[in-house]
């Protein structure tokens, strides 16, 4: 089936900003709630959130086979257990319902009062209930450099790391949406020089740059999924930050990884970008030396030319850009590490998200996390208020934008963007 929604050619009835993450060719899907306090599934058009639910009740979907409640939910999840044919019927449908030449809702006023809403007046909510989410550990430049500040300068990374994409499982219920703010964890820590750690609030407050994917209903228990199968159960990415404490993560890791440092927060961006919508940007990743294991082989272009862009604003002031990276730079793909993550049998579920790992390239302005830019605190960021940072600050907001360009096109995801607030009190 043809991806309709794709062609360059295409313009909206709607509006569409010059530079818009979100032209006629994106067509997203997110959950918000209407000021009319309706919560709801929906895409976006420039500055325009499109109500589905609306959309789906007034018959604007007729002919594709849904449940009649599919875009009156709270979450995506149950539409993306339909799969990867109804996901590219419904957007090549919401295309050809808003271009320029289709009076179909274009001439009555009454429907598009129902279902275009400002998006200034929706809420975002997350897009879908994330019943699992593991994190990964894929991009070399990144691994690399904290091999060197953390274990051997001269042999930077572990044995297994070119072998196998190296991921963790994470915690769900702390992952946020844009727009929440977070607090400065508590925990425990082992200051440089002593013997015995102490519990208090975390100094080193970090961003990790990554972008997530989520996936559909991959597979029964004890089935795996083959690499040249495992993009056709991704629904789509997002913008993801992966919070980390780096003096709690430094004290715990060993033996057995994240734990505490990284599972108080994790924000994702609101809008699911699909991957029908990304196909037009694909490309080649790094070269791959040795060769994996034959379940991980792959040729061809199976990564994209995202470029990312992380920026730093303390409380009221303006914001300062610390990293220009992209996801092309990562080593292992979403195809690899989705294979790797059911070479074992485990079951993967619709709405269940996957983190990239900390996206750095090879320049020290595309370094992916505050460690990195300040090689650990050794060499602070200044900021354009004449301040400097080693990590985050209390009251510190951090914005990930990222976007695909290809001539005149462009599709982005909007931005994640949480402030971070001094520990929790309880009153």
């Amino acid at each position: 089936m043809p991806i309709t929604a794709n062609n360059p050619k295409i313009k909206s009835w709607l509006d569409v900003p010059k530079n818009s993450d979100f032209p006629i060719q994106n067509i997203p899907f997110g959950v918000f709630i209407t000021k009319e306090d309706v919560i709801t599934i929906g895409t976006r058009i420039g500055d325009y959130a499109i109500d589905l639910g609306a959309l789906q009740q007034l018959n604007y979907f007729d002919g594709i086979e849904l449940t009649d409640d599919m875009f009156m939910q709270d979450t995506l999840n149950d539409f993306i257990s339909d799969g990867k044919k109804t996901w590219r019927l419904v957007r090549n449908r919401i295309s050809a319902i808003f271009e320029s030449s289709n009076p179909l809702l274009r001439d009555n006023i009454e429907h598009r009062d129902i279902i275009v809403c400002k998006i200034e007046d929706v809420e975002m909510q997350l897009p879908v209930l994330i019943g699992d989410y593991t994190d990964f550990y894929s991009s070399k430049e990144h691994a690399t450099n904290v091999g060197k500040m953390f274990r051997d300068a001269e042999n930077p990374l572990l044995a297994n790391w070119l072998h196998i994409p190296v991921g963790y499982h994470g915690r769900s219920s702390s992952i946020i949406p844009s727009g929440i703010p977070i607090h400065r964890p508590m925990g425990q820590m082992l200051p440089n020089g002593e013997t015995t750690p102490v519990f208090g609030a975390s100094r080193s407050i970090d961003f990790e740059l990554e972008m997530g994917f989520i996936t559909t209903d991959v597979n029964v228990m004890g089935e795996n999924i083959p690499v040249h199968q495992a993009e056709d159960y991704i629904f789509g990415m997002v913008l993801l930050n992966d919070w980390s404490a780096r003096d709690i993560q430094k004290w715990e890791y060993i033996p057995l990884g994240p734990f505490l440092a990284k599972n108080f927060a994790t924000s994702i961006s609101p809008w699911i970008v699909t991957m029908d919508a990304l196909e037009p940007f694909r490309t080649k990743g790094p070269k791959q030396n040795p060769n994996p294991l034959p379940y991980l082989q792959q040729n061809g272009k199976h990564t994209f030319d995202i470029n990312l862009e992380v920026a730093i604003a303390p409380e009221n002031e303006e914001a300062t850009i610390v990293s220009n990276s992209n996801f092309k730079y990562m080593y292992w793909s979403m195809s690899q590490q989705l294979a790797h993550h059911t070479s074992n049998g485990c079951r993967i579920n619709s709405g269940d998200l996957m983190g990239s790992g900390t996206i750095s390239g090879p320049t020290t302005s595309s370094f992916g996390s505050m460690l990195e830019l300040s090689w650990g605190g050794k060499n602070p960021i200044e900021l354009k208020n004449g301040t400097e940072r080693k990590f985050i600050n209390d009251y510190d907001t951090v914005i990930i934008n990222g976007f695909c360009k290809k001539n005149e096109v462009r599709i982005g995801f909007g931005e994640v963007s949480n402030k971070l607030l001094p520990p929790f009190v309880r009153k």
